[in-house]
């Protein structure tokens, strides 16, 4: 097997192999899991790696180059380990995936013959399938600056560099109504202007939705309570009394970034962009003509 060495490689070229795999799967909360298709666990790296799941995986389909390495994963859905509540919630979308072909005789006997991230999940009759993308998939995606008027960063990343940890841009409390899971009633929350979280995040805190986060759409006042409502319902359960951490949002305009955030130096739109109607504008039959701006 290419890339394989030492102890490894000598024991696969002896013809009686002890040999079996391992997956070791890492979520973005920081979860990590092992599996094997080995008869009794094992366990190396600090991780364990159990052998009741039910986890085996077709052909590995790698190249040289950049050509993109892709596999495929299945298993059993079970409570105790991958369960069809927290795919439902998304909580293995982006996960991160290490494959190792493993001499079960002796665990530092190891290669990694697969490093990737999970892909498109497909669940059902009590089964779960999983797209296993390489490391080359990241170099097919798009990337670059779009020349728009609105901003093209995302509040509080790298190109923004709000903090929004920042006093007055967010609110952590019990959750007090909530009605199908994205419609959210507060009373007495009026430190903030209406609208001021439209745009923004809703972060489970505790309970179910533990790490989850919602999109807001609109933030506004009904008589003495304050409605928050999501743009898609939470994808777990959240109740009564669960905390949640809100953030402020932003619509992407110029004056928001100046005025509301303090926030200028770093927006990252291009708000005099000429619109369609400019630049399809006839020529002007009178008046100056020399050659200057239309917008003086």
């Amino acid at each position: 097997m290419g890339g394989v060495a030492g102890a490894l490689l000598t024991h696969l070229q002896t013809g009686l192999t002890t040999v079996c795999r391992c997956w070791a799967l890492t979520r973005k909360d920081g979860t990590v899991m092992g599996f094997t298709d080995h008869d009794g666990p094992l366990s190396f790296g600090g991780i364990d790696f159990r052998a009741d799941t039910g986890l085996s995986t077709s052909t590995l389909q790698q190249s040289t180059g950049l050509s993109v390495d892709n596999t495929e994963t299945m298993g059993a859905l079970s409570d105790t380990s991958i369960s069809e509540a927290d795919i439902e919630a998304g909580r293995y979308d982006g996960a991160e995936v290490v494959s190792w072909l493993v001499n079960w005789a002796d665990v530092e006997e190891r290669h990694v013959v697969f490093r990737g991230t999970i892909g498109e999940l497909r669940r059902g009759n009590g089964a779960f399938h999983a797209e296993l993308r390489g490391l080359t998939e990241a170099l097919g995606r798009p990337v670059g600056r779009v020349y728009q008027k609105p901003c093209t960063a995302v509040l509080g990343d790298k190109g923004c560099g709000f903090d929004t940890s920042s006093e007055g841009y967010f609110e952590e409390r019990a959750v007090e109504g909530v009605e199908e899971g994205r419609v959210f009633r507060f009373e007495g929350m009026t430190g903030f202007d209406e609208a001021w979280f439209a745009f923004g995040t809703l972060e489970g805190l505790s309970g179910a939705c533990t790490g989850l986060k919602g999109v807001v759409k609109r933030d506004y006042f009904d008589g003495e309570s304050r409605v928050i409502e999501l743009w898609h319902p939470m994808r777990a359960r959240i109740a009564t009394g669960d905390m949640i951490r809100l953030v402020a949002g932003c619509d992407k305009r110029l004056q928001t970034c100046r005025t509301k955030f303090v926030n200028l130096l770093n927006f990252q739109g291009f708000p005099d962009v000429p619109g369609d109607s400019w630049l399809t504008v006839q020529p002007v039959n009178a008046g100056q003509a020399g050659g200057g701006s239309r917008r003086a």
